[in-house]
């Protein structure tokens, strides 16, 4: 009875033992603006990352540490899936920790040094290998489109291999090397691409000093006036537009505080007479300008009367003979 109990009781704590051989962490990563889930342990803000788990960088990139060595930089809202290996069967005593990364769009960083064991960079359209020797630099970015770009940099960069989850082929990425696979195919790459693959770079803004209050209405706070640069970079959808007003109904967006007093007792003070505007000069009438006079009709003249002797002569026989 005594063996069987101490039989079964070293079972046990060699069950606990492989278990934590197998729960071993393969990365920290501070929890500050980070939202991570999975096979972790939280202590003291620095979460614990067993055999795998999902980390997605806020506002800015966050850091990962490997516990085998080297780091990963999450750029802003990108969102990685990582896990051991299990494929990998390693012999008594060699390093496990052969790592798996999935990505479905966003952009990271990674530099460490390469093991015995290759690691694996999973896309929606592509599996990326990334077999030793060698110093990894790596820099990749997958957009809403499927274009994936990928930067090998570095003299003693690894070797890189580059399949298609749907076509078939093969290509490899040559140290100091940037490529970009058009809609994440093997037959539309850029083999020397000139855009960067990795984290955008941060464009400083320069906002004058007003002790982090806003100015004018809500629209001018911190919060609604950032324009986050993954979503410029085409690595986060942007938000939808608010469902609720800015400005909650009754609520005085901006009131004014006049003081209204009344006396009965003092007369009232007549309001001031608005300003009259003077009268133009009046033109005085000898530099007034004289109208031009209405036309007179001519009278027509009379027939002069003929004069002289002979009229008088002609006057005197008419009255003679009686003509009147």
């Amino acid at each position: 009875m005594v063996v069987k109990y101490c039989l079964v009781a070293g079972a046990a704590c060699f069950s606990t033992m492989v278990a934590f051989c197998q729960d071993q962490p393969i990365a920290y990563v501070k929890t500050d603006g980070v939202t991570i889930s999975g096979s972790l342990q939280v202590v003291n803000g620095r979460a614990t990352i067993g055999n795998d788990g999902s980390i997605t960088a806020g506002d800015k990139t966050a850091n990962v540490v490997l516990v085998r060595g080297g780091d990963l930089r999450l750029c802003a809202s990108t969102t990685v899936h990582i896990t051991r290996d299990r494929s990998v069967t390693p012999a008594t005593g060699e390093d496990s920790t052969a790592l798996m990364l999935a990505l479905d769009r966003g952009a990271l960083e990674a530099s460490y040094k390469t093991g015995p064991y290759s690691d694996v960079l999973l896309t929606p359209d592509l599996r990326i290998l990334v077999s030793g020797p060698g110093d990894a630099d790596l820099k990749m970015r997958v957009n809403q489109k499927g274009d994936t770009c990928f930067d090998n940099h570095g003299d003693s960069a690894p070797y890189v291999t580059v399949t298609s989850q749907f076509e078939g082929g093969v290509y490899r990425i040559k140290p100091n090397q940037r490529v970009l696979f058009e809609h994440g195919s093997l037959e539309q790459v850029v083999d020397n691409e000139t855009e960067p693959c990795g984290c955008p770079p941060s464009i400083p803004i320069n906002v004058a000093s007003n002790d982090n209050k806003p100015v004018g209405g809500p629209s001018s706070t911190p919060a609604d006036t950032a324009f986050p640069l993954a979503v410029s970079e085409g690595l986060k959808p942007p938000p939808p537009p608010p469902s609720q007003p800015v400005v909650p109904a009754g609520t005085p967006h901006a009131q004014v505080e006049v003081p209204l007093t009344y006396n009965g007792a003092a007369p009232t003070q007549p309001s001031e007479a608005p300003p009259v505007t003077p009268p133009e000069p009046e033109v005085a009438a000898s530099q007034a300008p004289t109208p031009p006079a209405p036309p007179t009709a001519t009278p027509a003249q009379k027939p002069a009367k003929s004069g002289g002797l002979f009229h008088h002569i002609g006057h005197f026989f008419a009255k003679l003979f009686g003509a009147g």
